[in-house]
């Protein structure tokens, strides 16, 4: 738990955290990979995967390219001018011939065309509007009904780095017909929470809330899986996660089953300066079909009914455990008058980049960005997000939240969302 003290004493506090490395989530299964590994085994060589899919988003500031596989591949990213473009290759396959595609949205892409080059390789050539770089690139083994997946980030650059990394070689324009020589595939990838525009300089305070605690169990589920043991858990994870990037001071409002009240939680992220309050929870519903993973920023008006009821169940947490009076009407809406519209701006920034992150990773509830009137985003000058990561009224939800490949999988996520947040804001 931090203790209103000394910033020093926190810092050392999360330095002991560094030691301990991530434990690596057990391997998942993947039906779709049972076919190459037979053939591997027959003395064959295995089929290269097959591309199902490819999407390109492009706004002014960022643009993201995900390719739908069978099954994770090798890859290789690189620059190209006269025209500007990001080129990635991979090994798979993609058909007959290729295709040309416009991106939703308008920006940093124009277009991008897909082809099968030969030699089981795939290309996929973005056309920029300006220089780019690779923010990030990552493979996702499949999960659940989603296939495998290669995201690639891409966020603006200046000319003078984008002729630096660009890469040598590439034939002269005359020779248009000629092949490209092929890229060495390597599957290099960001860590989670590395990215290429990262300020090693810069040490932001995140300080990560894991919701319930101690006499206040939170949500339960069938199976009797309390929501506060749920968050602990993955705000450990979470947690080492960021600290191991070495960009980040990490700490919990709780790191055993403790309880505190809404006020002290919001009070132990403003009193050490933090940078972003991040609140976990894993909350039910009456209507058991409800799930998937959803994040909310302060709003006068919640986005939808449940949204309400939540913030209400959370909000009643200090009356149910029996701690403190309720808090006052009149006092909370004299917060939310003086709460700074930077910190309201910050806040819904930090969950967009959590959402982006998350958005090729996990089930995302319909419109994953929500506003809603939870107390411990009340913070006037701290910007806060609430992490719903599912529900435990639903039994798919809970199968999730207790199996390690999704956990990691959701945590590499939202510490890539952490890292992007922070490259925009300083």
């Amino acid at each position: 738990m931090i203790v209103p003290a000394v910033r020093a004493k926190l810092i050392f506090f999360i330095l002991a955290f560094a030691i301990f490395n991530v434990p690596a989530g057990p391997a998942q299964e993947n039906p779709a990979a049972e076919a190459p590994a037979a053939a591997t085994e027959a003395g064959a060589q295995p089929t290269a995967p097959a591309l199902l899919d490819s999407r390109v988003t492009a706004t002014q500031d960022r643009a993201r390219l995900v390719l739908d596989l069978t099954t994770p591949t090798e890859f290789a990213v690189y620059t190209a001018a006269d025209p500007m473009r990001v080129i990635v290759e991979l090994r798979g396959q993609a058909g007959d011939g290729g295709q040309d595609n416009q991106p939703a949205g308008d920006g940093l892409v124009t277009a991008y065309s897909v082809e099968a080059p030969g030699g089981e390789r795939v290309r996929v050539t973005l056309s920029l509007a300006g220089p780019a770089q690779v923010q990030q690139s990552y493979i996702l083994d499949a999960f659940e009904d989603q296939p495998a997946r290669l995201v690639i980030d891409l966020v603006p650059d200046t000319a003078e780095n984008f002729a630096a990394n660009m890469r040598g070689a590439e034939p002269a324009v005359e020779q248009a017909e000629q092949e490209t020589p092929p890229a060495e595939l390597d599957g290099a990838q960001t860590a989670p929470g590395e990215t290429a525009t990262a300020i090693d300089s810069v040490r932001p305070l995140v300080i990560i809330d894991p919701g319930h605690g101690g006499v206040d169990g939170g949500a339960r589920a069938t199976n009797g899986l309390e929501e506060k043991t749920i968050v602990l858990a993955f705000a450990l994870k979470l947690q080492n996660l960021l600290v191991e990037t070495g960009r980040f001071d990490v700490a919990l409002t709780r790191d055993t089953d403790t309880f505190l009240t809404l006020s002290e939680r919001v009070a132990l992220a403003r009193q050490n300066q933090a940078d972003l309050f991040i609140s976990l929870h894993a909350d039910s519903f009456d209507q058991q079909d409800v799930r998937g993973a959803s994040i909310y920023t302060r709003g006068d008006l919640a986005t939808s009914d449940l949204d309400r009821v939540l913030a209400e169940n959370e909000n009643r947490v200090d009356l149910i455990a029996g701690f403190s009076p309720p808090e006052d009407e009149g006092a909370i809406d004299v917060l939310v008058d003086f709460l700074a519209r930077e910190t309201r701006r910050q806040s819904y920034l930090a969950g967009q980049a959590l959402i982006e992150q998350l958005e090729p990773s996990v089930q995302l509830r319909r419109f994953p960005l929500r506003q809603a009137d939870f107390f411990v985003l009340n913070s006037p000058d701290i910007p806060s997000v609430l992490i719903e990561l599912g529900f435990l009224s639903n039994s798919d939800d809970t199968a999730n939240l207790t199996t390690d490949a999704w956990l990691d999988r959701v945590a590499a996520a939202l510490a890539r969302g952490v890292a992007v947040y922070f490259d925009g804001r300083y």
